[in-house]
């Protein structure tokens, strides 16, 4: 009950400044013009230049994409096999790791058993 009512609270007061921002906004919308600026014909002129410039240079008029995609995808071959060597190899690390630590636990376990087998054969007497 609470958490609706405080999330309408937030709804209401959202709302209210949305309305503010864009009853402030409202006049300098109304000076805009609909013709672009003089700055952005301009940058448009000279993306037209960089266009035409760059098709007259055609750097890649030798490349076959068959090869790039090729060569591209022989590189993510390489990668993940090395990446799955080196994750089989932190596998067989950690289970190296896992067997020994049972072993040291195991030793540990028995030597404590028959401690406390001692313990209470002599508590007995």
């Amino acid at each position: 009950m609470k958490f609706e009512s405080i999330l309408q609270i937030i709804l209401l007061g959202s709302s209210i400044g949305l309305g503010g921002i864009i009853f402030k906004k409202i006049p300098v919308l109304r000076t805009l013009t609909d013709k672009p600026s003089q700055d952005f014909e301009k940058k448009q002129e000279l993306g037209l230049k960089l266009k035409t410039g760059i098709k007259k240079l055609n750097l890649f008029k030798d490349l076959s994409y068959e090869i790039l995609l090729q060569n591209i995808l022989t590189s993510i071959r390489t990668f993940s096999s090395k990446l799955e060597h080196r994750t089989s190899n932190l596998l067989q690390e950690l289970k190296r790791d896992t067997e020994e630590r049972k072993v040291r636990e195991n030793d540990h376990y028995w030597e404590e058993i028959k401690k406390a087998t001692k313990n209470k054969s002599k508590l007995k007497k």
